[in-house]
């Protein structure tokens, strides 16, 4: 056996330690969220166990230890002189708030869900088969959809497209524009909004996702102006798109080779694709930091075997870099691509034919 170093035994014993209790209090979290103690919370000021509890209709002792929880983690404040908790507002921004562009409660959704199908992804790691989108767990799709909602929300339309030469001008004047794997609709009925002018196809392969996009389309008042087909991606329909987006999926395609070449062949000749990614560097050693930690993890039950139970299976992961997406993306027929802008978690990319 090797010689043990006792000081870094410990250390990486109390890294692992702390692993496990956010193991644990990330599903805390996810209760919390689903029984609104969070919203709750939010603004209240300093509560008891017992007036949370009347607050959301849940059971006093099970309130207590949950909030207990919070308070060891940091989430809540507890003040002992009488015995109650608060969540700061800070901390409701990333609990609480489904508008912010922090707000994380829609990732822990999406964690909760791969737990439940925890017994499919050990049967895929030992063979090699994949995992469809729509063998998942279903709260994948909704965690999904509000995990990246509120980043769009912030974004998209401020920052991303003003970013790409001239589509904010298009768009504004009146444009074609296609979301392809577009899930539940979130980007696609965020531009639709910005810009009425201009009209929106959502393509995605799951049906019961273009189920509840048509919905929010119609609830929204857009349904004029935006439709949603469950087709793949490298065989939707239409030509002539001014502008065709790939928000966060494009790794989690089969053949995100095949997909990039049909967009190529959809756009205008003076048309544009928007790609965002994860946001990574092209070297593992660039990436050894939480964020890309927390998609490598997503990667290995999400998007990679997503990846691997489609025709071709390429598996390009969610951490593949700016070097290997151009790579894609010239292979594909665009001549022209670059960075048009960057957040934390997320790489932009605007591609010309």
């Amino acid at each position: 056996m090797a010689d043990i170093n006792q000081a870094e035994l410990e250390r990486f014993v109390h890294a692992a330690v702390g692993d496990m209790a956010a193991t644990i209090s990330g599903l805390l979290l996810h209760i919390g969220d689903r029984l609104g103690l969070y919203q709750a919370m939010a603004g209240a000021g300093p509560l008891t166990a017992d007036a949370l509890a009347a607050r959301t209709g849940t059971a006093p002792r099970y309130v207590r230890e949950w909030l207990s929880n919070q308070a060891a983690g940091g989430y809540v404040r507890y003040r002992a002189e009488d015995d109650t908790f608060e969540l700061p507002a800070e901390h409701a921004a990333v609990l609480a708030d489904e508008d912010s562009p922090v707000f994380l409660g829609g990732a822990f959704e999406v964690i909760a869900s791969c737990f439940s199908d925890h017994d499919r992804l050990v049967d895929a790691c030992r063979t090699g088969a994949g995992v469809g989108w729509e063998q998942h767990d279903e709260r994948l799709f909704s965690g999904v959809h509000r995990l990246f909602r509120p980043g769009y929300a912030a974004n998209l339309t401020t920052q991303w497209i003003p970013a790409l030469d001239g589509v904010d001008e298009k768009l504004r004047a009146g444009a074609s524009v296609a979301d392809v794997g577009c899930g539940l609709g979130a980007a696609t009925l965020i531009m639709a909004d910005a810009y009425p002018h201009s009209t929106f196809v959502g393509y995605d392969y799951h049906e019961e996702s273009m189920e509840a996009a048509r919905k929010s389309a119609a609830d929204a008042g857009l349904a004029r102006r935006v439709r949603f087909e469950a087709v793949d991606a490298s065989e939707f329909p239409g030509t002539g798109f001014d502008l065709v987006c790939l928000f966060d999926c494009l790794h989690d395609m089969g053949d995100p080779l095949g997909a990039a070449r049909h967009i190529r062949q959809a756009l205008a000749s003076d048309g544009t694709l928007l790609l965002v990614e994860p946001f990574a560097g092209d070297a593992l050693t660039e990436n050894l930091n939480p964020i890309s930690r927390a998609y490598y993890g997503l990667s290995t039950v999400i998007c990679t075997p997503a990846s691997l139970a489609q025709p071709v299976g390429l598996g390009l992961g969610a951490q593949a870099g700016e070097a290997r997406l151009t790579e894609i993306l010239t292979e594909a027929g665009f001549t022209r691509v670059r960075r048009a802008a960057e957040t934390p978690f997320n790489l932009v990319l605007e591609a010309r034919p």
